[in-house]
């Protein structure tokens, strides 16, 4: 089973409760990373909870967006008004339409696909503290992939304005606190025998790797993907740890594996590196004390 978390969290500078929220900060994420894997998850026989941001990039709707491919332009209304009244899909869009609308189904009604939605970091830390809990009884059957763009900052709830902030008290200014950072208690507490992998996304590719290995290292888990903002969707490496057993003297504890889709690639990058995931996962699973249960 996979927890997939995808999109991103917002800040409000107000109590939700009290006026519908007209501010705040967002994070830069359309989750169509999150929500591809969770597609290709499902592909491989894993169960998903897709932990996402409301009205983010949805699994296989996605691919009809009104960002990428509005709906509306695969329809064909009535010839007539003598027809029988029925909405059709042209017939050259039905071949591309029919598997994306036969996997999406296969995932509602096998119960494969849990879609669980957040809007605040707060909704966000305390739904994946739930649902990791419940995973637990898994062990390493687990799997998080932890590719939400999750807020650095926020405003503690003690601290939310009750009221809609006025322009005419002059100028603005905000105090945000760091997030509580929770990736060790998933790590070693929620469910401690998962899979997990964290993002991390940089503006200088150079500090990728070195933050990477920073990360592993702090938190214990299991691979890091990192990204360039500028090509995260033909780019990307995972960091992780070098098994002891299969280290040699002096040799460096973290190794990085590249993955790089091509102009002319006709698929996503995100099948490559859930492909990769599956097979790390399968052998994570086999190996020492591992629950002999397996369940995907």
């Amino acid at each position: 089973m996979s927890m997939s978390t995808s999109g991103w969290t917002s800040e409000r500078f107000y109590a939700e409760y009290e006026t519908p929220a007209v501010r705040f900060v967002d994070n830069f994420s359309a989750g169509t990373r999150g929500a591809a894997s969770a597609e290709y998850f499902l592909a491989a026989g894993y169960a998903v909870i897709f932990l996402s941001r409301q009205h983010s990039q949805f699994p296989y709707t996605r691919l009809y967006s009104h960002t990428t491919n509005p709906f509306f332009d695969i329809l064909q209304e009535p010839q007539s008004a003598s027809g029988d009244g029925q909405v059709r899909v042209k017939d050259d869009q039905v071949e591309k339409l029919l598997p994306v609308l036969h996997a999406y189904h296969q995932a509602i009604q096998t119960q494969c696909l849990l879609s669980v939605p957040f809007v605040t970091v707060i909704e966000y830390l305390f739904l994946l503290r739930g649902i990791s809990e419940e995973m637990k009884p898994l062990h390493k059957n687990a799997m998080h992939y932890l590719a939400a763009a999750v807020s650095d900052f926020f405003i503690p709830l003690n601290r939310i304005q009750e009221h809609k902030i006025q322009s005419s008290d002059g100028g603005l200014q905000l105090v945000l606190e760091p997030v509580p950072k929770v990736l060790a208690n998933l790590v070693h507490d929620w469910t401690p025998e998962s899979y997990v992998v964290s993002f991390k996304l940089e503006t200088d590719q150079q500090l990728i790797i070195p933050k990477a290995e920073i990360s592993l290292d702090r938190y214990g888990h299991q691979l890091v993907i990192g990204n360039d903002l500028a090509r995260r969707k033909t780019e990307l490496v995972f960091i992780e740890r070098v098994p002891e057993n299969e280290r040699k003297a002096g040799a460096k504890a973290y190794k990085s594996t590249e993955f790089h889709l091509s102009k002319e690639a006709t698929y996503e990058i995100e099948q490559d590196v859930v492909a990769s995931l599956n097979d790390r996962h399968s052998r994570w699973i086999e190996g020492p004390h591992s629950n002999s249960l397996c369940i995907k």
